[in-house]
């Protein structure tokens, strides 16, 4: 990597506080670019054209993510007087379509709770851990990486919030249910202390559990609550808190701060709900649905 992009990434990390996922994926990204093309403060509008047809194979959305760091990149730069000139105009600009998300019904994650509960109550470590792990992602809704990476004083004490810290190092208040905090009372009780953490859920190591450990306990919970482990996921779970708030009648702004989003435009994708859920509410809450047919 030329020292250019380093000092971009090192940019990124100091002043806007970027998180190390996503200095990883603009690190890649940059790397890729410097493959192709060499020198990034040296390349033509006419050599930033061509990744196009390098990257015509590629999804929409990657290719959206791949020109948006390049273009962070080139106006970096440009401030830096590495270049004379902003070659972001030829990159590619795909409009990608966004996936609505996966979410569990209501009924799917009462079975994966229900089995949590019933092999927390025998009393094993990893079992009351795996509850207190669970309840969080769907009663907070919070990202795999803020879970694992929960410090203990996080643990709510007098006031039923915990304090997580976000992506770009943003720090927000959520709330926990009184499941969550009972699981994580019990995991607290039993949590090892050897070695010495700083982690709700520590590791052998002394650091904190994975996001990818965390990706399997919950895919291995899923198999033994008879749900397809495929439709499973941190994620899904954060989805799925998102879109039963929403259906039970959360505002679209509280949502937002709960999850943490910058843009309100990333919390919107949770306001799809069913046909029939649509046509119910039109019915029961249109002034004309008020009115009798013949009127």
């Amino acid at each position: 990597m030329s020292a250019a992009t380093q000092a971009f990434l090192e940019m990124l990390a100091s002043e806007r506080g970027a998180a190390l996922n996503t200095l990883a994926a603009y690190r890649r990204d940059l790397e890729g670019a410097e493959e192709l093309l060499g020198d990034l403060t040296r390349v033509s509008r006419a050599d930033v054209a061509r990744l196009a047809s390098e990257w015509a194979d590629l999804a929409p959305s990657s290719v959206a993510r791949k020109s948006s760091t390049l273009r962070q990149f080139f106006g970096f730069a440009l401030d830096e007087g590495w270049r004379g000139d902003d070659p972001s105009g030829a990159l590619p600009a795909p409009r990608p379509r966004r996936p609505l998300p996966k979410v569990l019904s209501h009924e799917a994650v009462e079975r994966l709770l229900e089995r949590a509960e019933t092999e927390a109550a025998s009393g094993k470590s990893a079992a009351i851990r795996q509850l207190a792990l669970i309840e969080l992602l769907y009663g907070s809704g919070l990202r795999a990486t803020e879970l694992v990476s929960l410090p203990i004083s996080a643990a709510p004490r007098d006031a039923p919030l915990i304090t997580v810290t976000g992506k770009g190092g943003q720090a927000r208040l959520v709330p926990v249910s009184m499941r969550a905090a009972e699981a994580i009372k019990q995991w607290i009780a039993i949590r090892p202390d050897r070695p010495p953490s700083r982690f709700l859920f520590p590791s052998r190591g002394g650091k904190h559990l994975t996001r990818v450990r965390l990706f399997q306990l919950l895919k291995e919970l899923a198999v033994r609550a008879g749900i397809d482990p495929a439709g499973v996921s941190p994620h899904v779970l954060r989805h799925a808190f998102a879109t039963h708030l929403l259906e039970g009648g959360a505002d679209l702004r509280v949502l937002q701060t709960l999850l943490g989003h910058a843009d309100i435009a990333t919390t919107q994708i949770y306001t799809h709900v069913d046909a029939a859920r649509l046509v119910e509410l039109v019915n029961s809450r249109h002034p004309l649905a008020k009115r009798d047919a013949t009127d």
